[in-house]
């Protein structure tokens, strides 16, 4: 055996052991070594590229719109006390997406879909639940201790036009596990409910997403679990909590 081969084990161990962090929120142990203001420099930077780039709405009810449903929601998670910036991105797909330095985007295609400000409560609630369960730092992690083990980092994901695409390369737009996605439905649920929104509505959503596969797929809606298991996930954790 090599030094390089006896060496790379130990490490890779050592990294995984002092990176193994318990969220009390998810309940679970997360591996995380990657450093969290590196991380909001890149996200600061995907953010400030996406806005110099891609075509960002100017329409006042639009932005006060988002503001108000997401200065909502992020005081339903306590996390009101940060600085949060917002935009409405000009694009028909319905998207949304949130990065771990407290920025919020949306697009036009997405406003125009939901059907009241409860949908895009779940919608805000959604993302928000992938920044307090840290998924991004846990998949940028896992993502960084591969690349010890092999040559090169694979991609984070499909790179797809405009926004997303700016966000991609930046490695934020991750194709979570469908863990990850059950876990931020519960906490976007828990967050929109604190900030007075229907539960309910989230189902709602769902359905509607589900509708609007027939035809394309909603990049946010482009993940891991299927209609029916997140629908159904959603139904039994918001009547576990006598919610509607």
């Amino acid at each position: 055996m090599t030094l390089t081969r006896l060496v790379l084990p130990v490490a890779l161990a050592a990294l995984t052991l002092g990176g193994c962090a318990y969220n009390e929120t998810l309940g679970r142990n997360q591996l995380l070594i990657v450093d969290d203001s590196t991380l909001a420099q890149q996200a600061d930077a995907a953010w400030a590229e996406a806005l110099r780039t891609q075509p960002v709405s100017r329409d006042a009810a639009l932005n006060q719109r988002l503001r108000r449903v997401g200065d909502r929601v992020v005081g339903g998670a306590r996390l009101g006390d940060r600085s949060w910036e917002y935009a409405v991105f000009i694009s028909d797909t319905p998207n949304a997406f949130v990065l771990p330095s407290y920025k919020i985007g949306v697009t036009t295609g997405l406003l125009s879909l939901v059907k009241n400000d409860d949908q895009l409560a779940t919608v805000i609630g959604h993302e928000v639940g992938h920044v307090v369960a840290r998924h991004g730092a846990e998949r940028a992690s896992s993502s960084a201790l591969g690349g010890l083990i092999q040559s090169g980092v694979g991609s984070y994901g499909e790179t797809a036009g405009g926004v997303a695409g700016v966000i991609t390369q930046y490695g934020f737009l991750l194709r979570y596990s469908r863990r990850d996605e059950l876990e931020a439905d519960r906490l976007g649920v828990d967050y929109m409910q604190a900030a007075g929104y229907r539960p309910s509505e989230a189902i709602a959503l769902w359905r509607l997403m589900g509708e609007q596969r027939q035809t394309a797929t909603p990049e946010f809606a482009s993940t891991h679990p299927s209609d029916a298991s997140r629908i159904a996930a959603l139904e039994q954790y918001i009547a576990s909590r006598g919610w509607n």
